[in-house]
């Protein structure tokens, strides 16, 4: 007899994880979603298994803005080592050229890392998570296949050196979505003439999560036996990524309309048609409910664009 399959339940919210080394995101998601129980759930990003940090795991209608956390800046602290390319630009991969090391100066490293800083071009790895023909660029590599990858405009905000330690190198990397620090490590090694590669790599902050806020596997594991309440008190609300965002509170009734598709009116909506986080005001002081996200139509009033399944109870 197959196995009866776990019951599910509509759990809604983000969990910041902590990812640990050596494990992919989707094994780490995975164990998540099997601890909550959730109908559904998704990452916003992947980390590599050799790189550790926040990892922000969407459960439930969390995940119909995951999105937008996909789009965010990123910020990582990386340690490289010099004199050593491999073929996947970090340390699970296998030595392809070595060189000796100089003696670089913080002044010297100072003026490579100058090069990086703004817009810049990259060429994504043969081992990064894009996909040709709707397989991974990975799994090409390590058939041995290598495919033409068109260079891509990335930011670099931030690009500094933490300590210099030879043949080590620690930076700090605040950079645009879609930006393979890897690349970025190999690159800087290339100028400096050498080559490099990342043997660590520590997601320190995306979008508006940061560690200070972020769990660790231990944490979760730790709850679990006391029940979903201590769980689920771990979550952030659905729309947590968007706190920056402006937001637009409605009465019962306006709200009713919303929910059926219909624009309304609303006041404080921003002019340039920027999108909104709605609320639905509640009686007796209760938390106003998370409706969704809208924005302002042609005719100025409040369209909906996506709407939760049901309206979550968020702290005001």
């Amino acid at each position: 007899m197959s196995k009866p399959r776990r019951p599910r339940r509509p759990i809604d919210g983000i969990l910041l994880l902590d990812k640990p080394i050596g494990v992919t995101s989707n094994q780490i998601l995975q164990w998540v979603k099997h601890r909550y129980q959730a109908d559904k759930a998704g990452h916003t990003g992947s980390l590599d298994p050799l790189a550790t940090g926040v990892l922000p795991i969407c459960l439930g209608e969390a995940t119909k803005y995951s999105h937008y956390l996909l789009d965010a800046d990123k910020t990582y602290v990386t340690r490289l080592k010099l004199g050593e390319k491999t073929n996947t630009s970090d340390a699970e991969g296998e030595v392809i050229a070595r060189a000796a090391v100089p003696n670089i100066s913080a002044d010297e490293l100072e003026h490579v890392l100058a090069q990086f800083r703004g817009d810049i071009m990259q060429v994504p790895s043969m081992f990064s998570a894009l996909k040709r023909d709707g397989r991974p660029l990975y799994e090409l590599a390590r058939a041995g296949i290598e495919v033409e990858r068109a260079a891509r405009p990335v930011t670099i905000y931030e690009l500094s050196c933490v300590s210099i330690d030879l043949p080590f190198v620690e930076l700090k990397v605040s950079c645009s979505k879609g930006t393979y620090v890897r690349n970025l490590v190999e690159d800087i090694g290339d100028v400096i003439g050498c080559g490099a590669h990342v043997v660590a790599l520590r997601r320190t902050q995306a979008g508006p999560f940061n560690l200070s806020q972020s769990f660790t596997r231990e944490h979760v594991a730790e709850a679990e036996p006391l029940g979903f309440p201590a769980l689920d008190e771990m979550l952030l609300p659905s729309w947590a990524g968007l706190a920056d965002w402006p937001r637009v509170e409605l009465s019962e009734t306006s709200a009713y309309y919303l929910r059926h598709g219909n624009p309304v009116q609303a006041s404080g909506l921003p002019r340039d048609g920027q999108s909104v986080l709605i609320f639905e005001l509640q009686d007796d002081g209760q938390p106003a409910l998370f409706l969704g996200i809208g924005s302002q139509n042609d005719d100025g009033l409040l369209a909906p664009k996506r709407l939760v399944r049901v309206a979550d109870s968020s702290l005001n």
